[in-house]
């Protein structure tokens, strides 16, 4: 239906500032011939110690910013700054209604509203239920023992299914982030969206993201590359027993592995979940080479920087944490991530390096979420990581994988 402009607006603004019924705003593309200041921004309401909130996290290029705003004045200036940025599309969730406006080229408003399905939960708490992604009758999880053949999720593995559910949510926004950037082109039968999972061991999350985002009407090709025999044969066995022609396991090295076979092209899609101290620099050198849309990397241990800094002098005024083993090796696993992430920025990538489960589930709960933008590399963060790595005498995995001398990444171009 078409509207004017004006009035679609003030129609989100309305619903964006109603803190009892907005479950989610966000904006995003660009219209016709202008640019706004981010590339994509979502808006909802959290309950924090200092009462309720507007949250606005803002994406631009490399990362993400968050705020948490009063409501009143400070939270309706900056919906009225959002909604005069150029954005050229506006998705808005409240409990009753989901409301789209796309702004045409000639600044006409077209807008599709729709009741909602179901209404969710009222409470706007952080630790709020969330509506479930992979439902737990869903085939899939019975057939990873994860769930019951009642469809129950058994109680020895609650936390494995969170860790399942946060890792979905954090696929979807990726993929939805690099749809929208236009680095990750429309799923099509016949252009499928590519995934590799390298390292993927048991292929739990493997198995899952095939089976939500399939769920969600895409059309996927999907590669788990692992280097034990065991994982090949009971991951090709379950696959069959799904009925998954296009969900397929190969056994080999990360470095080696060759997924365009498989998957008709170079992967969309990198997975790397925890993958075993430079395992993931594998995989994120992989990802880098193949130009990936999206990369997802969930680290596991990290010896190689902690084996180097235990060769260096400590700098100061570090010797006191470095002279507790557990804090040093907590350090070297934050210093490994940073530089990870400062890597995937100087090539192109926004990255954000979040808690993608809590850590009473595993310990292991970082995940790196990249999405290619295709920016180029930044001075300042150039600056950051020179000093970095020269001030701990480190020369990273990931910069090696990449033939980056030990000092700093070269200000080179896009990989190849």
């Amino acid at each position: 239906m078409g509207r004017s402009l004006h009035e679609a607006l003030a129609s989100i603004r309305a619903g964006i500032l109603d803190d009892a019924t907005l479950v989610r705003a966000v904006g995003a593309g660009r219209r016709h011939g202008q640019a706004p200041a981010y590339r994509r921004v979502e808006l909802r309401y959290v309950d924090i110690a200092a009462g309720r909130r507007l949250q606005v996290t803002a994406y631009d290029d490399q990362q993400a910013h968050t705020r948490n705003l009063a409501l009143g004045p400070e939270s309706e200036a900056a919906v009225d700054e959002l909604l005069a940025e150029p954005f050229g599309n506006w998705h808005l969730d409240t409990r009753a209604q989901t409301m789209q406006v796309r702004v045409t080229k000639k600044g006409a408003a077209l807008v599709h509203t729709a009741a909602r399905v179901r209404e969710l939960d009222p409470a706007h708490r952080h630790d709020r239920a969330k509506p479930r992604l992979l439902d737990p009758g869903d085939p899939v999880l019975r057939v990873v023992g994860i769930a019951d053949h009642q469809g129950r999720i058994k109680p020895s593995r609650q936390a494995k299914y969170r860790q399942v559910e946060e890792f979905l949510r954090a696929l979807d926004l990726a993929v939805s982030a690099a749809l929208e950037v236009g680095t990750l082109p429309e799923p099509t039968a016949q252009r499928p969206l590519r995934i590799t999972d390298l390292g993927c061991g048991n292929a739990y999350l493997t198995f899952a993201a095939y089976a939500y985002l399939s769920g969600k009407g895409l059309s996927v090709r999907m590669l788990g590359v692992d280097v034990r025999q065991q994982s090949l044969t009971r991951n090709s066995a379950l696959a069959a027993e799904l009925g998954w022609a296009d969900l397929t396991f190969a056994q080999g090295s990360i470095a080696d592995a060759d997924p365009s076979g498989p998957l008709g092209g170079v992967p969309d899609v990198v997975l790397a979940l925890h993958a075993c101290d430079t395992a993931t620099d594998e995989a994120l050198a992989r990802a880098v080479g193949w130009c990936a849309p999206v990369v997802l990397a969930a680290p596991c241990c990290h010896h190689d920087l902690q084996a180097q800094l235990s060769r260096q002098p400590t700098p100061s005024p570090f010797g006191l944490v470095r002279r507790h083993a557990i804090l040093g090796e907590r350090l070297a696993d934050v210093l490994t991530d940073a530089v990870r992430a400062a890597i995937l920025r100087q090539r192109g990538y926004r990255v954000e390096v979040i808690q993608f489960v809590q850590a009473g589930d595993t310990p292991r709960n970082i995940l790196l979420r990249a999405v290619r933008t295709g920016a180029p590399p930044s001075p300042q963060v150039q600056r950051e990581y020179d000093d970095l790595v020269t001030t701990w005498g480190v020369h990273p995995a990931l910069a090696r994988m990449l033939g980056w001398p030990a000092a700093a990444p070269s200000q080179g171009g896009e990989a190849g």
